[in-house]
């Protein structure tokens, strides 16, 4: 038996990947595509989102489950360096 429920992940992974990848480009990040995972840049770091699990990953961020907490901590991110700039 596998780990994953595999039907269900085909079923629900090109919605959320749309989803993570129109909200991303909302903030005007450039999303690289495969098969699982999101990829962007953000300060300069690549940040890998993998949409059936939610979980990302990578440097300048804190690791963890679900697109709007990645959302936020960039959301909060970017306005702390709009604040600071002004």
């Amino acid at each position: 038996m596998t780990r994953l429920n595999e039907e269900r992940q085909k079923e629900l992974e090109p919605k959320r990947i749309a989803y993570a990848k129109a909200q991303l480009e909302k903030l005007e990040f450039d999303v690289t595509e495969s098969a699982t995972e999101l990829r962007f840049i953000y300060n300069g770091n690549v940040i890998k989102f993998f949409p059936y699990s939610g979980w990302h990953s990578g440097k300048g961020i804190t690791d963890g489950r679900g697109i709007d907490k990645l959302l936020k901590q960039i959301n909060r991110s970017k306005n702390e360096q709009r604040n600071s700039n002004s």
